[in-house]
């Protein structure tokens, strides 16, 4: 679905080519006598819009292994890469840009192909720009640069994700209901943490709430910041729990109590986000997983979100959403064409 949204984004921030030249790699260090602005309790000032738009992939490429960080030389060659590979007429590229990049690299092809090679995606030209760093991967914790290994039970639930993704169907579909959230406009999840694609945050301050509102499909986070306890277990929210606190200068959010969990995890994931301004442009927000029934040990992650002059615009997803007559009538149709048998509901 093509959003009014996407294109004011689009044009509003100027998407140009991966390619193109761009700013000098982000550091996020600060320039000499800078010091972080205060909102008038005394906090430190995070609000306004910042964007998550990072090259830098979740996890290490294989090419890189060992390798933390880049040297200038070797970014400028990625980017010269890039641009040599991708085709702004292509598919949209979503997913691991980086890693496949560098396999185009070695051997000597890009396959630019949307995930829905059947009905096709936006092209690569509605993306937003990239912003470049040395950093070879957003995980920072395992130092290898990858996801620590999953529990029996969380390598279980991911191989039947996969069967279910395989299947020639594309699963059940008697009612809108029977659709992922975010086909259905309802949420994407929180913290939505992808990249180059609607991939903006306001940030809200006030003395006793903090808002962390994300553009896609305008989900707001209302944050306590009175030290008020959890909600009981029982107590489940789409977007989770979440309690905020200060470590000194970063703002410190606390999730639990999941409907759903956050990338895989089981619904009782605890997620410890750290909102850090480390300069005029730049936060990093990093954001430890914790969820013993899915890994066998907490990862963290680092995303720097660049300040941007831009505000969000209304993500209309309801409003654009006449995907969803098409799915439902197709399904109908496969119905149909199987003798009128009914899939089983899921």
């Amino acid at each position: 679905m093509r959003h009014l949204s996407t294109v004011l984004v689009a044009c509003s921030l100027v998407a140009a080519t991966l390619g193109a030249q761009s700013p000098p790699a982000a550091t996020g260090t600060a320039p000499a006598g800078w010091q972080v602005p205060r909102t008038p309790d005394g906090k430190p000032d995070l609000q306004g819009v910042w964007g998550n738009n990072s090259v830098t992939p979740m996890t290490r490429p294989t090419q890189w292994k060992g390798k933390a960080a880049l040297t200038d030389a070797e970014l400028e060659e990625l980017k010269r890469i890039t641009a040599e590979f991708v085709d702004q007429g292509g598919d949209a590229i979503f997913g691991n840009f980086v890693q496949q990049t560098l396999d185009a690299r070695d051997q000597g092809q890009f396959k630019q192909v949307s995930y829905d090679p059947t009905t096709g995606n936006y092209n690569q030209f509605w993306m937003a720009d990239r912003e470049w760093d040395t950093r070879t991967s957003l995980i920072t914790d395992p130092p290898d640069g990858q996801f620590p290994p999953m529990t029996p039970a969380g390598e279980a639930r991911r191989e039947a994700a996969r069967l279910a993704r395989e299947k020639p169907s594309r699963g059940p579909a008697d009612g809108p209901e029977d659709r992922p959230l975010s086909e259905r406009c309802v949420s994407y999840g929180a913290p939505r943490t992808g990249a180059n694609y609607n991939s903006y945050v306001q940030i809200i301050q006030s003395p006793d709430t903090t808002v962390l509102m994300q553009e896609m499909i305008h989900d707001a986070r209302v944050v306590p910041m009175t030290g008020r306890p959890h909600l009981p277990k029982t107590i489940r929210q789409l977007h989770g729990d979440p309690r905020g606190r200060w470590d000194g200068d970063t703002l410190v959010v606390e999730t639990t109590n999941y409907t759903n969990g956050f990338q895989g995890s089981t619904r009782d994931v605890t997620l410890t986000e750290r909102y850090t301004r480390v300069s005029p442009d730049f936060v990093n927000w990093e954001i430890t997983v914790d969820d013993p029934a899915t890994w066998t040990k907490p990862y963290t992650f680092m995303v720097r979100l660049k300040k941007t002059d831009g505000q969000i615009y209304e993500y209309a997803c309801h409003e654009g959403n006449y995907a969803m007559e098409g799915i439902l009538a197709g399904a109908r149709a496969e119905d149909a064409k199987a003798g009128g048998a009914k899939r089983p509901r899921r």
